[in-house]
């Protein structure tokens, strides 16, 4: 296949478990990757040190990081230090935790940046079944996005489609380690807790760490790393 030719694809890093799949995966299915990461000044920038590793254990193409402070108007505990990340355990509604509208900024960053390489392919780590609740992970939300991008995109109106691949959308944690293991990819590499320590230690309390926790114990795997 000519260098030309070849698949190519936007995916959205954030050093987390799921984005570290979604770039194996995309990966393992011949795309060239151009991953995006954002350091948008949240509580555990730490993994944007994991979203390194992890572009180049799986060779990108290139790994751009976009400087976006969202702490300048907070809201959520990931970007405001006025605000506490809870712990205990998942509790019904949307928790503290979603960060206002990020995947939608996210999402507009990422088909801007496809566009200006010629890319046509978005793939996105969200996912609506075992999640935080966040509105902007579930499957109502992308296709009505990847409709706007379409109508809004010099791309769109010549017929170039914008794609926006969710591969994880209807898997449970459990289900996306498992297939993360088998692509190669490293969970000690990966970041999850919304609340590290200093050192990037991860809290093991936050809503994330006990997904993260309780899916490694159901996979029933002991040689697998929990944090």
């Amino acid at each position: 296949m000519r260098k030309e030719d070849k698949k190519k694809a936007v995916v959205l890093l954030s050093g987390g478990i799921d984005s570290a799949t979604c770039l194996a995966y995309a990966t393992s299915r011949g795309y060239e990757c151009h991953a995006l990461s954002f350091d948008y000044r949240q509580r555990h920038r730490i993994e944007l040190k994991c979203a390194k590793k992890i572009a180049k254990r799986f060779n990108s193409h290139e790994h751009i990081v976009v400087n976006l402070d969202l702490r300048k108007w907070g809201g959520s505990a990931l970007t405001s230090s006025s605000i506490k990340v809870p712990k205990g355990g998942l509790k019904p509604g949307i928790p503290i935790t979603y960060v206002p509208a990020r995947n939608m900024i996210f999402l507009s960053v990422a088909c801007a940046f496809a566009e200006a390489r010629g890319i046509k392919e978005i793939f996105i780590g969200v996912n609506s079944l075992d999640y935080s609740g966040y509105p902007d992970c579930r499957p109502q939300f992308i296709r009505s996005f990847e409709k706007t991008a379409n109508l809004g995109t010099k791309s769109g109106l010549e017929k170039k489609k914008i794609i926006i691949r969710t591969p994880l959308q209807k898997m449970e944690k459990w289900q996306i380690i498992k297939l993360a293991l088998s692509l190669g990819v490293d969970i000690g590499e990966t970041n999850s807790c919304y609340d590290p320590g200093k050192n990037g230690s991860p809290c093991g309390k936050c809503d994330s760490c006990q997904i993260r926790s309780n899916a490694i114990k159901r996979l029933g795997n002991s040689k697998t790393r929990i944090f």
